[in-house]
């Protein structure tokens, strides 16, 4: 069985492009059909945050038909949330896999961290597995090489799309948008049509579009995983 790191946010606010701030964190239903999946597979799955903060859930997330639901879930692994690894004390190579949950807070410190880059390039260079959702690829922008080049440029892949973040996300308020970051950057997006489930698995990169991708990415994660 493999040894997953999830590697989640630790902001709980969004700067608009209003100076206003947002409050945002991880997707329930992300982290919950990722985390619930990869376990019931048999996988061990860490969670690791910069600094190890305790991670947030985004309030949004918790506003459906299935937010007591998603609520138990998160209670249920309560113990692994309250006490995160920091992601600077992971080594390269120690994890089976990689997989990033979404939410905006994504954008605010995955997308720069360092040691979450240092850990993604490492994970490309020896094919290992990476999972991402929705607003998680924006973890992706980190994995900068040492020459500048993005580690997965000319990778296909799936994102909350720019469409969707006009049609339901931030809309301007964005500070700027994943899946054009992610096409400048040299990523061969494949979208679907805007809340469809859209899943897109490229080698040892396996992604999801947006939140109703969420079984379906964690699906195609395990079966990746089992393959390996």
């Amino acid at each position: 069985m493999a040894h997953v790191l999830m590697a989640v946010t630790g902001a709980d606010a969004i700067a608009l492009t209003d100076g206003t701030a947002h409050p945002t964190g991880f997707w329930a239903e992300e982290l919950v059909e990722l985390h619930r999946g990869l376990i019931d597979a048999g996988h061990t799955v860490d969670i690791a945050t910069p600094g190890g903060v305790r991670p947030t859930v985004d309030p949004g997330s918790l506003g459906g038909d299935d937010a007591d639901e998603l609520r138990a879930y998160l209670a249920s692994i309560e113990a692994v949330l309250a006490h995160p690894r920091a992601l600077a004390d992971v080594k390269a190579g120690e994890y089976d896999a990689i997989a990033l949950p979404g939410g905006h807070g994504p954008m605010v410190d995955l997308a720069t961290d360092a040691d979450l880059g240092r850990l993604l390039v490492d994970a490309v260079d020896r094919d290992a597995v990476v999972g991402v959702l929705c607003h998680g690829p924006a973890g992706l922008l980190s994995a900068v090489r040492e020459d500048g080049s993005f580690a997965f440029a000319g990778r296909r892949l799936a994102v909350f799309t720019d469409q969707e973040e006009h049609q339901g996300g931030l809309k301007d308020g964005s500070p700027y948008f994943v899946e054009s970051r992610l096409r400048d950057l040299g990523a061969i997006v494949e979208s679907g049509e805007p809340w469809s489930v859209t899943v897109v698995a490229d080698g040892t990169l396996v992604s999801g579009q947006n939140p109703q991708s969420s079984v379906a990415t964690a699906e195609r994660l395990v079966e990746l995983l089992a393959a390996r």
